[in-house]
């Protein structure tokens, strides 16, 4: 059986509590399951907003290290990797005041330059962009197949070089592409002539997209975080967007990353979002998979308020 578990955030009381309620302990430096077979797979973004940014790494990192857990690379430990990292020019993320002000809880526990970042840094530059374990997917964010087949021809089992994640920092390389559709989701540009309102109150020309809505024909079927669905064309969908939904015949995939509400549901038979907001006042939500599983249930989730 394998528990995922989507964002933590850095609360660690929550990950614990998790763990604990799934039938995990703490033993010989690790967190174990009473049966050996039992195994957590993490969705990433273990950082940023919670207080106990070094108590998440060292759970999750010793769960890894013992072969009770695996797991991937959230857009929050991408974001770090290049805010800690330097080339000629500077530090790879702009260090800007919004940068500092989203990386604000992980730099009070670690800060720029210190030995103890460099090292957690060095940890996550580790972690793959997605896994395939139990006959099913996980990654952060979206799983693209003619993407993922593409990163797959070009990394060591979704883990990328140094040089690779220098590369995944500069806007409009193809690999900039690839890992920010992986950890943060495909964004679509609008027709010429719209444009929409997002809760913040930001006008916006392009929309998440549900990728995984495989019977989406419409921009209003497949736009996510639009508070007025009035503002998109109702236009059919271009073909290139059609053609790259997530198919309901593929493996069931789980992700994190898009801050659902309200009671936990699928997006699919075979795609389900775990994500609940446990960084941001939520419940952490965890799925028990058993491997070879062909479809979702609600069935299998657990809340861990």
């Amino acid at each position: 059986m394998y528990d995922v578990i989507p964002d933590i955030h850095g609360y660690a009381s929550k990950l614990k509590s998790a763990l604990g309620n799934l039938g995990y302990a703490e033993k010989r430096g690790a967190w174990r399951h009473s049966d050996p077979a039992r195994h957590a797979v993490f969705l990433g973004d273990f950082i940023d907003r919670g207080p106990e940014n070094r108590e998440v790494i060292r759970v999750v990192r010793a769960m890894i290290d013992a072969g009770t857990a695996s797991a991937v690379m959230g857009n929050h430990e991408l974001n770090a990797i290049h805010f800690h990292t330097e080339d000629k020019n500077g530090a790879l993320r702009d260090r800007s005041e919004k940068s500092y002000a989203q990386h604000a809880s992980f730099l009070r526990e670690f800060p720029v330059g210190h030995a103890a970042t460099k090292e957690a840094i060095s940890w996550m530059c580790t972690l793959p962009l997605y896994l395939e374990v139990g006959g099913f997917r996980a990654v952060h964010a979206c799983w693209n197949e003619e993407d993922i087949k593409e990163l797959k021809t070009i990394s060591q089992n979704g883990v990328l070089s140094a040089d690779q994640l220098i590369e995944a920092a500069a806007r409009g390389r193809r690999l900039f592409r690839l890992v920010e559709t992986a950890l943060k989701g495909p964004e679509l540009r609008l027709p010429e002539g719209f444009a929409i309102v997002d809760k913040g109150g930001h006008t916006r020309k392009s929309v998440r997209s549900k990728w995984w809505h495989e019977g989406a024909t419409t921009w209003r079927d497949i736009a996510m975080s639009v508070p007025d669905l009035e503002q998109l064309p109702d236009q059919n969908l271009p073909d290139s967007v059609l053609t790259s939904a997530y198919s309901i015949v593929a493996p069931p995939v789980f992700f994190g990353h898009y801050w659902m509400e309200g009671e936990p549901r699928l997006q699919t038979k075979n795609a389900l979002c775990l994500d609940y907001s446990a960084g941001l006042g939520g419940p952490l939500v965890s799925y028990a998979a058993e491997p070879g599983l062909c479809s979702l249930s609600l069935d299998c989730l657990t809340i861990h308020n």
